[in-house]
């Protein structure tokens, strides 16, 4: 009978056909991070202060300056309180002149800000003084959209496949993407950026199982890395995107409309081969298989395909498979805190690119930046070193910039910024690590099942990031504490996972058995 990795070294490994799909892996990955950081761009804080239009009953020729020093109180800077007015009363002009006003209290008809302020989310929706909140709880919610497609999405592709739930997500994006530029009110928003989220989540999870299951051991690690980079890309764009569309409407629908430039996905994306196999559809495997080989200019012996048969254990597994078998449930356990770590120092570095005191554009162009290098150093890394020192060391360095960055005094802005670069680099570089290091630990069966699991968990450190960066109120170094504790603790953890450098990818649960016990070393 044959194996499936020895079909892939007959059809070539990594030829032209996994290198273009490869490519269509990689376009949606392009559009993702405008999704996953655009909110920090539609938000901007700007000026702004208490509505005391009424005054202008008794006072129509007040001029703005004289209507602002009757009505608003002044902080201890000297500068107008932006979140309190004066109470309204029923004088006339001479008596609040002569007498002023001294009561305060919360704005009771909405702000003002400057006129020459393109529309934003902040100003359209108030999300000022008390309503700032609202901010921090959408991107959590979307946080959460993230971690239900993660878990939706994750087990349905090992069900259905991962083809029709790629063309899925991708639909649903396109379609809840393009709405969120249409919303009437927040919570509105809100509620759309969450389907927005789980898409999101489906596509990026489904695609490190094509990435994957369509190369040979060697190449494992440079099909997955090299569709990531297109994320790091996209976040580059992010940066000039928002710089040249400040209207926030007009930005989404540029950040969205280009996804429904990809449905020609449903004629030319296949499904995974192997995914096939395992479920005993081989009529089907043998087409996509005879296909790529007729691409990568290679012929398959018909006597060859014949030997392809599932092998009689391979059954379907199910979610409780992963806490069943022993080696399992090690795995499923440490590398879910892993990307929980992962994603903590990852999004709170994201989502705190406002804090730094220098140019939010700069600054996002160069996270985007930084991340290309970081996710192409670790093909190198992971080749030489193994999966397992790298993601421990890695996470290690993350939690220990994100510590330094707690003694580091506001007045050093461009130290703080150069720091939480290096620190967005090692993030980075460890977040993609652990795509590999998951499709690798977790069989066929229940490949997108357990890499949906840890996406879950770390699609839960997404939704705490945003609240745990307004402790800042607090005190400045609570953020950044919390974000670089936790990747300090897991990354000890990492040392009693498996090395699956050079080792096959399973397709079953293999009865307790780890991975480099069953694969086949390369």
């Amino acid at each position: 009978m044959a194996e499936f990795g020895d079909l892939l070294k007959a059809l070539g490994e990594c030829g032209l056909y996994q290198k273009l799909l490869m490519l269509l892996l990689s376009l949606p990955l392009l559009l993702n991070p405008f999704q996953m950081v655009g909110q920090v761009f539609i938000v901007v804080e700007v000026p702004h202060h208490c509505d005391t239009s009424w005054i202008r009953a008794v006072g129509p020729n007040l001029t703005e300056e004289e209507q602002l020093n009757l009505t608003l109180p002044r902080g201890a800077d000297g500068e107008f309180e932006q979140c309190s007015m004066y109470s309204p009363v029923d004088w006339d002009l001479d008596s609040i002149v002569a007498y002023r006003l001294n009561d305060t209290e919360k704005c009771i008809n909405g702000w003002v800000y400057p006129s020459e302020q393109p529309p934003s989310l902040l100003t359209e929706f108030d999300l000022v003084c008390d309503r700032a909140v609202l901010n921090d709880v959408s991107q959590s919610i979307y946080m959460a959209g993230l971690l239900i497609g993660a878990m939706i999405f994750g087990m349905l592709s090992d069900r259905i496949g991962r083809r029709p739930v790629f063309l899925i997500c991708i639909l649903i994006q396109g379609v809840f993407g393009l709405g969120v530029a249409f919303v009437p009110h927040i919570y509105v928003f809100m509620a759309i950026r969450c389907v927005v989220g789980a898409a999101v989540s489906g596509i990026m999870v489904t695609v490190v199982s094509l990435a994957t299951e369509w190369v040979g051991v060697s190449y494992r690690t440079k099909a997955l890395l090299i569709t990531h980079t297109a994320f790091a890309i996209g976040q580059m764009t992010v940066a000039g995107m928002s710089y040249g569309i400040r209207n926030w409407r007009l930005l989404e629908i540029a950040g969205s409309a280009p996804m429904f430039a990809l449905f020609f996905y449903i004629w030319v994306l296949p499904e995974s081969a192997r995914w096939l196999v395992t479920k005993g559809r081989i009529e089907e495997a043998k087409k996509v298989l005879q296909k790529a080989a007729a691409t990568n200019k290679r012929s398959l012996p018909p006597e060859f395909l014949e030997q392809l048969k599932p092998e009689k254990e391979v059954k379907s597994g199910s979610f409780l498979d992963l806490f069943r078998k022993k080696h399992l449930r090690k795995v499923t356990l440490i590398m879910s805190c892993v990307w929980f770590a992962d994603s903590f120092v990852y999004y709170g570095l994201s989502l705190s690119v406002t804090d730094f005191g220098l140019d939010i554009y700069l600054t996002q162009l160069a996270f985007g930046a930084v991340e290309l290098p970081a996710r192409i150093s670790c093909i190198f890394l992971l080749e030489w070193f193994g999966r397992k020192k790298v993601q421990s060391i890695l996470l290690l360095l993350s939690g220990l910039i994100c510590l330094t960055l707690t003694g580091i005094p506001e007045a050093l802005p461009v130290a703080i910024t150069v720091l939480a670069i290096i620190g967005k680099f090692t993030a980075t570089a460890s977040f993609s690590t652990s795509y590999v290091y998951a499709a690798e630990v977790f069989p066929t069966v229940l490949r997108q099942t357990g890499v949906g699991l840890c996406s879950t968990m770390a699609r839960v450190a997404g939704i705490l990031a945003p609240l745990i960066i307004s402790l800042d109120q607090y005190h400045q170094a609570i953020p950044m504490a919390i974000f670089g504790s936790i990747p300090v603790v897991v990354a000890l953890f990492c040392i009693l996972l498996p090395e699956t450098r050079g080792v096959d990818l399973t397709d079953d649960t293999r009865n307790n058995q780890p991975p480099t016990k069953v694969g086949a070393e390369n």
